[in-house]
């Protein structure tokens, strides 16, 4: 039989151990604030919302892009470092600083602008008899044989530098639904599917090398389907001025697009 003490010292310590996580889950502990550090090009910065953060930079970034709207839902210490124009050594060189242990979540979306993407659509706008379909094909080997080792090296080093954060990879979209509705640009029905065809190349690329990695991936492409350029409710810039905000999530592409589905993953 046990002895009476042995059981009210035994009751006295399990009470003892409830009352202090009771305490501790009951509000006397304040929640940490989420660290989070947003990678990536200028589809991460917020390009194409044509609102933009006066930060003293080049970088265009927006307070309507997915990082910032995530930033806002989340109470998250945002350390936005995407950057306009950013490749994936820019991110190497430039973008990593604010990775640490402590951080808690990070964002990317890069290597569009390794393929040279923008040339490329340039290039498809102009005027008969200019064509692109060497470049398109150049891209395409590039994002085969080139692009998985340039991510791999970017993934790696954002594991290295912030080892306890969840890593989320963000997509592009596709561009183009086969209309013409620019009327100074000329981009056939065929050179669009063949752009798309790219598209779907680099979001499958991507996809797989964040997957080999454990990150997850956000692939936005049926999102925006319906809302490509020349759609009725566009998500995408097509021919703009400046011609920087051509070709990228406008407003509701990014808040509407990228941002619903990054908030639901998270």
């Amino acid at each position: 039989m046990s002895h009476p003490r042995r059981i009210s010292t035994l009751a006295a310590a399990l009470v003892a151990a409830v009352v202090s996580a009771l305490a501790f889950t009951g509000g006397t502990a304040q929640a940490q604030t989420i660290e989070y550090v947003a990678l990536g090009d200028s589809y991460a910065s917020g390009v194409g919302t044509r609102s933009y953060i006066d930060d003293g930079t080049d970088c265009s970034r927006s307070a309507l892009a997915y990082p910032s709207l995530l930033a806002d839902e989340l109470g998250a210490d945002l350390d936005f470092a995407a950057c306009s124009g950013a490749k994936t050594g820019d991110v190497l060189t430039e973008q990593l600083g604010g990775l640490s242990a402590s951080t808690d979540l990070v964002t990317i979306t890069i290597g569009g602008n390794d393929t040279g993407w923008s040339g490329i659509v340039q290039q498809c706008a102009y005027p008969y008899p200019w064509t692109c379909d060497s470049q398109i094909a150049a891209a395409e080997t590039f994002i085969r044989n080139q692009l998985p080792a340039k991510l791999h090296a970017v993934y790696d080093a954002v594991e290295d530098a912030a080892p306890n954060a969840r890593v989320i990879v963000l997509g592009y979209p596709r561009l183009f639904n086969g209309e013409q509705c620019n009327v100074i640009t000329r981009i056939s029905p065929a050179e669009q599917a063949d752009l798309n065809d790219a598209a779907d190349l680099l979001a499958q690329t991507i996809g797989a090398a964040a997957g080999s990695r454990g990150f997850d991936y956000v692939d936005v492409r049926d999102a925006f389907d319906g809302h490509t350029v020349c759609d009725d409710a566009e998500w995408l810039n097509g021919l703009s001025w400046p011609i920087s905000e051509s070709f990228h999530p406008n407003q509701t592409g990014q808040s509407s697009g990228y941002y619903p589905l990054l908030s639901a993953l998270v």
